[in-house]
């Protein structure tokens, strides 16, 4: 585990001044809500035995109203078992949180023996897509071909959210419909992976057809973390992965106390008149008392674009971490 942990720690370190310096530009949006997280949390605290959660309840309903788009939420504190949902009878766009189901299959793949996952992967240069998000592609430039792991490749589908390994992935997996029918076969219905990124990238709407609900997202992140999906040394690399990853620490992460252990997946679309398609971010927060809280958060086809939608995420997480944190 060792080895493992160090090369995901090389993969990462090279891009770890783009993502401080993509993180600095969320601050100014964030001030313009933080006056409702300061009004919404009065009284959480002292109301925090409810067994409804009606003052959290009615906190990310003000969130919700404030939005000017679809926002989904899903809220687990895994010890106790309670849940907490907003609008998760829609279906939202995934963006890259699909990536977190697409490694589950590879590593489900790994334990059965069925894919190894120090097996090189050849890599032509020129199966690439040179106009997507890929780290990978930054890393190994003026190359006509490159090899790497399938752990590798994992770490930056996961860590760095990288396109051309992701879809370099759904090849091994034998496409996207394996790894659909892998997530239902886990008694998880609402979701649906149909498009790799290269298909994503050629039209608007198809970024819909891979959807979920916040909840059956956070169905899967309760089943890794309790170690029911995977064996104990994959359970570990994935939970590795999310924890020590570059995705963007301005969501789920970004009004925690610095230092808080989030081990999450982001997902994020680009825009079209103005609309933002998707701002994802789902992840399991450490609170201060040693529990555990599943964060799943959807903000769909909303206006203000990624900055305004990560702010949105950060006030639905601190308000959990607070009344989680005093349960």
């Amino acid at each position: 585990m060792t080895q493992n942990l160090a090369k995901l720690n090389n993969i990462y370190r090279k891009h770890t001044s783009e993502d401080e310096l993509y993180c600095s530009t969320i601050v100014t949006t964030m001030r313009h809500i933080l006056l409702v997280l300061l009004l919404s949390t009065l009284g959480l605290a002292t109301h925090a035995q409810g067994s409804n959660h009606a003052p959290l309840r009615a906190a990310l309903q003000q969130v919700a109203d404030t939005t000017d788009g679809r926002l989904g939420i899903a809220l687990w504190q895994v010890e106790a078992g309670d849940t907490i949902t907003l609008g998760n009878s829609q279906h939202y766009p995934m963006q890259s949180t699909y990536k977190l189901p697409l490694a589950l299959y590879i590593l489900h793949l790994a334990d059965e023996g069925k894919l190894k996952l120090d097996e090189p992967i050849y890599i032509p240069a020129s199966t690439l897509d040179t106009n997507t998000w890929s780290p990978m592609l930054k890393d190994h430039p003026n190359q006509g071909f490159f090899s790497l792991s399938i752990q590798e490749l994992l770490a930056y589908t996961i860590g760095l959210s990288d396109n051309n390994a992701c879809d370099i992935l759904f090849r091994q997996a034998g496409g996207t419909q394996p790894v659909h029918k892998y997530i239902h076969s886990l008694g998880i219905q609402d979701m649906a992976i149909a498009a790799t990124e290269a298909e994503m990238a050629k039209g608007w709407q198809v970024q819909y057809t891979n959807w979920c609900t916040p909840m059956a997202m956070a169905q899967l992140l309760h089943r890794l973390y309790n170690g029911q999906l995977l064996g104990k040394a994959s359970t570990a690399l994935l939970m590795d992965m999310m924890a020590n990853s570059l995705n963007s620490a301005s969501r789920i992460k970004g009004m925690l106390p610095p230092g808080t252990p989030v081990a999450h997946k982001t997902g994020t679309s680009n825009s079209q008149a103005s609309i933002t398609g998707a701002v994802n971010d789902v992840g399991i927060i450490t609170l201060p008392n040693g529990k555990h809280l599943i964060v799943s958060v959807y903000v769909s086809n909303f206006t203000g674009g990624t900055a305004r939608g990560e702010a949105i995420i950060a006030v639905v997480s601190r308000l959990a971490y607070n009344y989680f944190s005093t349960r």
